[in-house]
């Protein structure tokens, strides 16, 4: 996969955030290149250049040639290592460029990519939950696929495929987890609607604590005291009574 792309550099020495705003102004981003047996370099570069890049299919994963000025086109081949987007304007702000040397493999992430209509949606009334939608795989730079394609026309409800299912291109190893499901077929989910509350219900309201511990025992000190006061007052009666016989 040897794309003949050539982007267009330029060397810079101003460094710094006000130096980057100036280059912005000016309808540049600033850059840098790192990686293999050359050194270091701060650049500044068309951001749609490298918009271009990152929108088409292979994406980061694209190889592609560095021309400097001043220096010319670099050897070898380069890919997008990171970016920065603006979250307002979603336009590149930053690139890292790392070089790329052609005769050893290299790690990235590839895109999967399902083909055709699954069984389980066609005719048993469920969609599509797609998790996992790139998988790890090590290959030569050139062997980089764009994507893997995976059938999933015969798969039905309640059915997962895993990676273990893929078939990655000849010279490609795939290194995510073989047993991890990427793509299944999965009942809709129906929201319950709430139930409204049917007119004239009783309302049934918590019990609320009793306030009779402490009314209970002055009413008991009082009942006390009224018992007290008609014993007294029988035993005065009893005793006018005993006086009077007495005088008789």
């Amino acid at each position: 996969m040897l794309n003949e792309i050539v982007v267009e550099a330029e060397k810079r020495t101003d460094r710094g955030k006000n130096a980057s705003r100036r280059m912005r102004r000016a309808g540049k981003i600033p850059a840098v290149l790192y990686g293999g047996s050359g050194g270091f370099e701060v650049l500044a570069v068309d951001p749609k250049s490298v918009e271009a890049i990152l929108h088409s299919e292979s994406g980061e994963n694209t190889l592609f040639s560095l021309k400097l000025s001043p220096g010319g086109v670099l050897p070898g081949r380069v890919m997008v290592k990171e970016h920065q987007v603006d979250p307002i304007t979603e336009r590149v702000t930053h690139a890292d460029f790392m070089r790329i040397a052609m005769d050893k493999a290299i790690r990235v992430q590839v895109a999967i990519h399902p083909v055709g209509v699954a069984r389980g949606v066609k005719l048993q009334g469920g969609i599509v939950d797609h998790p996992l939608r790139e998988v790890e795989v090590e290959c030569l730079p050139a062997d980089i696929p764009e994507r893997i394609d995976v059938d999933i026309t015969e798969l039905d409800l309640g059915k997962s495929l895993r990676v273990s299912d893929l078939k990655a291109p000849q010279g490609v190893k795939i290194l995510t987890d073989p047993n991890m499901a990427f793509i299944s077929v999965v009942a809709p989910t129906v929201e319950k609607e709430p139930v409204a509350a049917v007119e004239g219900a009783a309302v049934v309201e918590a019990p609320t604590e009793p306030e009779v511990i402490k009314k209970g025992k002055a009413e008991t000190a009082e009942e006390g005291e009224g018992a007290e006061a008609k014993e007294a007052k029988g035993e005065k009666k009893a005793g006018d009574k005993g006086g009077k016989t007495e005088k008789k």
